[in-house]
C-alpha cells in the first residue's frame, strides 16, 4: 500500500504540472502582425546610422590570418616543374594543379574522343616522365615526385 501511496503522489503532481502548463499555453496569444506593424529590413548602413543618442555600436569581427597548411601551402618543387611553372622555387601542390589544367585546356591538349586522356606536348613530357598520353587522374601521381618534403 505504501508504493500505492507513493506513485499517487508522483503521478498528482504530473497532472499539476502539466494542468499549470497548459493552462499558461491556451491564455498566451501571439498576435499576428499587421501591415501597420511590419517594418522593412534594415541593411547595415541604416543599423549603424540609427544608433541611438550617437552612440556607435559597432560590432567589430576579428580578422583571422588565413592559415595556410597541407597542400595549399608552398613547398619546394623540382627544377623541372619550376620552369614549367615561371622559374619558381616554390609553390603550392593545390595552385600547380591548377596551372598545368590551365595550360592543358589553353593548349587543347586533352584528347577529343576520350577527355580522360591528355596528349603530352614537349613542355609537358618534361614533368610527365616522358609519357605521351597520361590519364588525368594520374597527374596528382606524377606531379608527387616533383615536390621535395622539407622535413
Amino acid at each position: 500500500m505504501a508504493s500505492y501511496g507513493g506513485a499517487r503522489r508522483v503521478f498528482t503532481g504530473c497532472r499539476t504540472l502539466l494542468a499549470a502548463a497548459k493552462s499558461s499555453t491556451a491564455t498566451t496569444t501571439i498576435p499576428k502582425p499587421t501591415p501597420t506593424t511590419v517594418t522593412p529590413k534594415k541593411n547595415n548602413k541604416q543599423i549603424k546610422k540609427s544608433t541611438t543618442q550617437g552612440a556607435k555600436v559597432e560590432k567589430i569581427k576579428k580578422i583571422r590570418s588565413p592559415v595556410v597548411s597541407g597542400i595549399s601551402k608552398p613547398s619546394p618543387i623540382s627544377p623541372a616543374l619550376g620552369l614549367f611553372l615561371g622559374g619558381v622555387s616554390e609553390y603550392p601542390r593545390t595552385d600547380a594543379v591548377k596551372k598545368i589544367w590551365d595550360y592543358i585546356k589553353l593548349h587543347q591538349l586533352q584528347n577529343p574522343t576520350n577527355k580522360k586522356e591528355i596528349i603530352c606536348d614537349e613542355k609537358l613530357k618534361t614533368i610527365f616522365d616522358g609519357k605521351d598520353k597520361v590519364g588525368f587522374l594520374e597527374i596528382a601521381k606524377l606531379l608527387a615526385p616533383h615536390f621535395v618534403k622539407s622535413t
